[in-house]
């Protein structure tokens, strides 16, 4: 089991990862995976068994003023696949990614979850993530 940085041939397994259904990637999804794969701010990364894709997420390096002009770590579209849930991989992908981030130097990292997911919220709590901030959307 490894943790690598997605390629353009995991697009599809990833693709349906996020949405939950067997789904063919096309150009938006193609467009959006060359953007993040060209800029070092951006991370896809997957969890590999045995050249398959198990998992995934997307981890974005901010800059900011705040904390000292240190760096934080965004975390979105955590997924594992529905099959393999239950088995250790989400912390194991997680935890893969906070060790880069603290590399990298960052001081924080934050995420957003769905209100109604509650499995996903004493997942991430078991990590050690805390419900700080109340967190908003707003659809554009």
């Amino acid at each position: 089991m490894i943790v690598r940085p997605a390629v353009r041939g995991d697009l599809g397994a990833i693709v349906a990862l996020i949405t939950d259904e067997t789904m063919i990637a096309d150009e938006a999804h193609v467009r959006a995976f060359e953007t993040i794969d060209a800029d070092p701010r951006n991370e896809l990364l997957v969890l590999d068994e045995d050249g398959e894709v198990v998992g995934c997420l997307q981890v974005t390096y901010i800059p900011g003023l705040g904390r000292h002009g240190q760096e934080r770590a965004h975390v979105e579209a955590v997924r594992i696949r529905p099959d393999r849930r239950g088995e250790g991989l989400g912390h194991f992908l997680l935890r893969h990614t906070i060790d880069r981030a603290r590399a990298r130097g960052c001081t924080l990292m934050q995420l957003t979850s769905n209100l109604r997911r509650n499995d996903a919220h004493r997942f991430y709590g078991s990590l050690g993530f805390v419900q700080s901030h109340a967190g908003f959307k707003l659809e554009l």
